[in-house]
């Protein structure tokens, strides 16, 4: 079980969270319609939000769903993947972009367009691999 920041039952029902991702090793995976990706082996951050159903969502990416909705979905089933942390980034849904170009200042685009296929601030990703 991953370490929540703050504990998991303080979390609202609406915000933005970052999944902090270890990757044991290098994995080649289908991820939906992006296709075929090689993702090194790392750590990454992955930036996503709730308008509601927040810690349901999170739970979720821990526990894994039984479909593959989201990109994030197709790298969190891979045995490599390994969820070490889940934060709390903001309280407000909308400050997802913003939270995640502050993420993108000290790190590294894994994957273009992984998570922003629907993003209209012009992210690039919302996947990324720590330096």
């Amino acid at each position: 079980m991953p370490t929540f920041t703050p504990a998991l039952d303080a979390w609202p029902d609406a915000g933005v969270y970052q999944l902090w991702i270890r990757l044991r090793r290098s994995v080649v995976l289908r991820v939906g319609s992006l296709g075929r990706m090689r993702f090194a082996a790392g750590t990454y951050i992955y930036t996503g939000r709730a308008s509601r159903g927040l810690r349901a969502r999170v739970l979720r990416h821990v526990h894994g769903g039984r479909c593959r909705h989201w990109h994030i979905d197709y790298l969190l089933v891979s045995p490599a993947a390994h969820l070490e942390r889940v934060e709390l980034s903001s309280t407000r849904p909308e400050e997802e972009c913003a939270v995640n170009a502050t993420t993108g200042r000290s790190a590294v685009a894994a994957i273009p367009r992984f998570g922003a296929s629907d993003c209209r601030s012009g992210c690039p990703t919302h996947l990324w691999r720590v330096r």
